[in-house]
């Protein structure tokens, strides 16, 4: 599973790559993390607002930092469960 964190390093993407982790960490899913922070990379998913959160290629939330349950839930659906 690969899990991006879109955004220029501002504190709520620091945030976010946090909260992702966490969420990873406690369902004890095998996960990359990767931190985008190119304009270009960030604008395939017309993100216009950071921070932005993708799990396999599918964007899930822009703009704001979502819960821990919520990000869970991303990881979850994407595992199919």
């Amino acid at each position: 599973m690969k899990i991006e964190v879109l955004g220029m390093g501002c504190a709520k993407c620091k945030k976010l790559a946090a909260v992702a982790a966490q969420a990873v960490q406690e369902l004890g899913v095998e996960a990359e993390i990767v931190k985008v922070e190119a304009v270009k990379e960030i604008m395939k998913y017309n993100v216009l607002s950071t921070p932005g959160l993708v799990v396999d290629g599918q964007l899930k939330a822009a703009g704001r930092v979502p819960s821990l349950d919520e990000v869970k839930g991303f990881v979850k659906q994407a595992q199919g469960a």
